[in-house]
């Protein structure tokens, strides 16, 4: 039995700089921030693992410290089983400082970029990649996520050529403007290649159901968060019952209760939870292998660095079933650098490495110049 007795937590910020910002219908991203975990035992073994922290612009310091200061002394106490006993128990001990602080968002980040490093670390201590630990398949069908709304043909011309297949837009910019774009990346894609379509959650109800009748006649895959993720049961089932077009959700739903409701009430036909947002796999296998076993089509959500996307492709592995692992088409270093390494193969299809764990190197050197300080 392999029980995970940690001696160092650290949390590490990078941020990168881009030449053009990361558009979405709440906010613009005009830089690439990262928080990666480090985890340590007392045989030297190490386990890395990433938080979200896309926003606010603040959002990575302040994620690093509340791991730091919360999330790492109640790991350092003890030994502990496994990932699952170590995640359960730091949600008990957090829950109530979570609703104090008004940030259980945050919270559950940090408790999140914790549980992937100590996934990362047990593969580790036992030789084998995370895929394989979990008993699933090194291959994962991937899709280019994040295309703006400012000539989103250009960057989608570039991911065909790489072997993409698939490919998500962003909208909620205005229907001429969101319909406008749709038609081109047909017109350039034809009508074989798969689109997907993410609102970040830019709709009213009736205005979802206006704009999801209209893109319809584009045959995407699925509509993203069209309305805001905690509107009722009822105006999802609403909604559901008056497009053509499959509704999708789950990166900003946390708790296994919530996802189970969701999962339930029926009105999602894909499920994407983020493992950096919450749950890291310890609470994200439970919900994907739920979701498959309902018959919904599970995509893990990621935008981030290249610690979090490799994690999403190995917990898409360990869960099988139909479905696609999120990649995002802009430019990001921090994704890059980090994530190839790690694969096999990288484009319209990812194959993971036999390497133990997450498969990740030890050496960050190549990042090393965009780490930034978070001194409280």
């Amino acid at each position: 039995m392999t029980t995970l007795r940690i001696a160092r937590i650290e949390a590490q910020v990078y941020r990168a700089p881009i030449a053009n910002p990361v558009q979405t219908s709440f906010g613009v991203m005009r830089d690439r921030p990262a928080v990666l975990v480090r985890i340590e035992d007392h045989e030297g073994a190490v386990g890395w693992g990433e938080i979200w922290c896309n926003f606010p612009t603040v959002g990575a310091e302040h994620r690093a410290r509340i791991l730091e200061s919360c999330v790492a002394p109640i790991l350092l106490e003890r030994v502990w089983s496994d990932p699952e006993q170590a995640f359960a128990e730091v949600t008990r001990r957090l829950h109530v400082l979570s609703i104090q602080t008004a940030e259980p968002g945050p919270i559950a980040q940090a408790i999140a970029g914790a549980d992937i490093a100590l996934w990362d670390l047990l593969g580790k201590r036992q030789g084998q990649p995370l895929w394989r630990l979990l008993g699933g398949a090194p291959e994962v069908q991937t899709y280019a996520s994040g295309l703006n709304p400012t000539d989103p043909e250009i960057l989608a011309a570039t991911k065909r050529d790489e072997g993409y297949t698939a490919f998500k837009l962003k909208v909620g910019f205005g229907a001429e403007r969101d319909l406008r774009n749709l038609q081109a990346l047909r017109d350039l894609l034809g009508v074989h290649a798969t689109l997907m379509v993410d609102a970040n959650q830019a709709w009213s109800l009736n205005e979802a159901i206006e704009m999801s009748q209209r893109i319809a006649g584009f045959h995407p895959l699925w509509l993203e968060e069209p309305i805001p993720a905690d509107s009722s049961p009822q105006d999802w089932h609403t909604l559901a019952r008056a497009t053509p077009v499959p509704l999708a959700g789950g990166e900003n739903i946390l708790g296994e209760e919530n996802f189970d409701a969701a999962i339930a009430a029926g009105a999602l036909s894909v499920i994407q939870p983020d493992l950096g947002k919450w749950g890291g796999f310890s609470g994200c296998l439970p919900v994907a292998r739920r979701a498959v076993a309902n018959d919904r089509m599970f995509c893990p959500h990621w935008l981030g660095g290249g610690v979090g996307l490799v994690a999403s492709c190995h917990l898409k592995a360990a869960v099988g079933g139909p479905g696609f692992v999120e990649v995002d088409a802009n430019p990001n270093p921090l994704r890059d650098l980090i994530a190839r390494p790690a694969l096999a193969r990288m484009g319209g299809s990812i194959r993971l490495s036999d390497r133990p764990g997450l498969g990740l190197s030890d050496d960050w050197g190549a990042i090393a110049g965009l780490r930034r300080a978070h001194e409280y």
